[in-house]
């Protein structure tokens, strides 16, 4: 850009952070220096750059989406929480909401996860380990007993049985006397990054897109400040990935959805601010903020010129993001609460909407409340004593940040190119060829979703994803890469830590409850509302309402995600050779 267009859009942005709500705090340095709430080039030179670049809440949005950045409103501190019993971890989050938390984020257990009943021979030994377990609405309502959900932002991490966890979530707010409109949270429903790294599937990939695109139309309609899928960029991470694996595959799975709502007919203006996405913090400082601010503007880009979205909000990525689960160690586990800071810092620079920092001992098992705590206020320290929310993109403009961001970027888009081709379609410009391809209606599913189910079945995601594992691991072993107290610095003085550790009588409690509430319900109820959701999958009709009704009834999870395996069969993936 020539200086007089600089300053044009200097003076567009000034206007708009003028009219835009801002906090009340103290946005100076710590010794009392004032600070503008963006920079940028000085004025009377010239950037070419700044096309690019642009200004905090503008188009294409790399650096940021609100022109007043984190002074408008600092990002929502939302902690990943759940063990044991729902009694247990609601006790867990009145403690984070009481110790600073803006809201909840529901972890399950591995049963729940893979749409088990806490009493079936799979969910042996299980039952409450690495989340809390949920079987019915009765276990929703204890887990938000206190808890008003019309005023809790409420995110729950779970993909295949979604929708029946949303549902008897709805159920649970509806006994609380909530008016269902207003609720507002985020559900991560993405079944892509299942099948391409985290492997908790239930159905054939089409039934879960099915789901999906009915659960997409429902809270368009009946939901409309909740978010119905989080597209997850974290498990691709966590598998392995590197950060453009990490940024291709979760964008190309968020193309996907976007082109799922538009075969449903669904207005992407008004669909797409509905979709949100969840990223890792990984430990390479530099390389995370260029991440974030790469996966902005691409995203921005596609939604404009391949989807059509006219709005801002439709073209805005709004991102959650946890710190990196891989990163920690056993060895020396203090040092987490360093990897863990640096990481959560490095979401902040990247303009992350909301934070969840991982606790120093989760490598070793759930956190303890003295580990979430500190995890807690390591979020805290970051807000209020850093400065780091007074000025939006503060490392923008930088050579170094800069071209990282236009590298990963370019990294990106080449990967884009790959999943296009494994659905047939040919070009060096991904988002031309995608948009060249809509146009001529070639794909009933979408070019981009043909791809990702074509990468899936031949398993091209996963030998990606395997091959950068392999080279980091590589790299650590020939001494390339360095992990402390793993690789080097390996002595220490650190006693063993105190864990905590999920007792057995859990499981059985969880069993004992599940046959008093399946001795007590209507069993007639139960039935006809289990055949009324097989009905509906037999046919074309909007799965929601079935399955909110069956939740109503109190049928399990279990049963309800029984039904439909009956019905749509069960998805193995293919031995790869």
């Amino acid at each position: 850009m020539d200086p007089e267009e600089i300053a044009r859009a200097r003076e567009r942005w000034e206007k708009r952070y003028a009219a835009a709500a801002k906090r009340e705090a103290d946005f100076t340095t710590l010794s009392g220096m004032e600070v503008e709430p963006a920079y940028g080039p000085p004025e009377g030179a010239a950037d070419p750059r700044m096309e690019r670049i642009g200004w905090p809440g503008e188009y294409p949005y790399t650096r940021g989406l609100y022109p007043t950045g984190y002074r408008g409103r600092a990002w929502t501190i939302r902690q990943f929480s759940g063990f044991g019993n729902a009694e247990q971890t609601n006790e867990r989050y009145k403690m984070l909401l009481g110790a600073g938390g803006g809201g909840l984020s529901v972890a399950f257990d591995m049963p729940t996860l893979m749409g088990r009943d806490s009493d079936e021979p799979a969910a042996a030994g299980e039952v409450g380990h690495c989340g809390v377990a949920v079987d019915s609405t009765a276990d929703m309502d204890v887990l938000f007993d206190g808890i008003d959900l019309g005023s809790t932002t409420t995110s729950m991490t779970i993909s295949g049985p979604a929708v029946p966890i949303f549902c008897m979530y709805l159920a649970a707010a509806e006994r609380q006397g909530v008016d269902l409109s207003t609720l507002d949270g985020t559900l991560q429903t993405d079944i892509h990054k299942e099948y391409i790294a985290q492997k908790e599937w239930l159905f054939p990939p089409e039934p879960h897109l099915r789901l999906i695109g009915d659960l997409m139309t429902y809270c368009e309609a009946n939901i409309p400040r909740y978010k119905p899928l989080s597209v997850s960029g974290y498990h691709i991470r966590e598998a392995g990935s590197t950060a453009a694996q990490e940024l291709a595959f979760t964008l190309a799975d968020g193309f996907s959805y976007v082109e799922l709502g538009l075969s449903r007919g669904l207005d992407v203006d008004r669909f797409a601010p509905g979709l949100s996405f969840f990223f890792d913090a990984h430990i390479d400082f530099f390389e995370e903020i260029a991440k974030f601010r790469a996966a902005r503007r691409i995203w921005a880009k596609w939604m404009r010129t391949v989807y059509g979205a006219q709005t801002e909000r439709a073209q805005w990525l709004r991102f959650h993001t946890q710190t990196a689960g891989v990163s920690l160690t056993a060895q020396q586990p203090y040092n987490n609460v360093v990897r863990t800071a640096v990481e959560a810092l490095a979401a902040v620079l990247g303009g992350t909407n909301s934070l969840h920092t991982n606790a120093l001992d989760e490598t070793l098992a759930l956190p303890t409340d003295q580990a979430a705590e500190i995890a807690l206020r390591t979020q805290a320290v970051l807000r209020d004593e850093t400065g780091v929310t007074n000025v939006a993109d503060p490392l923008g403009g930088s050579w170094y940040v800069e071209a990282l961001t236009d590298e990963i970027e370019a990294a990106a888009e080449d990967l884009f190119v790959q999943i296009l081709a494994l659905g047939g379609e040919a070009g060096e410009d991904p988002a031309a060829t995608a948009k060249a391809a809509m146009g001529g209606g070639r794909h009933p599913v979408g070019p981009v979703t043909s791809g990702i189910l074509r990468g899936i079945e031949e398993g091209w995601f996963n030998a990606e994803i395997a091959e950068a594992a392999f080279a980091y691991q590589r790299q650590l072993e020939e001494g390339a890469k360095h992990v402390v107290g793993v690789t080097e610095l390996t002595e220490t003085v650190t006693p063993e830590l105190e864990i905590l550790r999920i007792s057995d009588e859990v499981e059985h409690e969880q069993r004992a409850a599940l046959e008093r509430r399946r001795a007590g319900r209507d069993d007639a109820a139960v039935r006809r509302a289990l055949q009324e959701v097989v009905t509906a999958a037999r046919g074309t009709a909007n799965l929601i309402e079935p399955i909110l009704d069956a939740a109503r009834a109190e049928a399990t999870l279990g049963e309800i995600c029984g039904a439909l395996r009956e019905e749509w069969g069960e998805y193995r993936e293919p031995a790869r050779i």
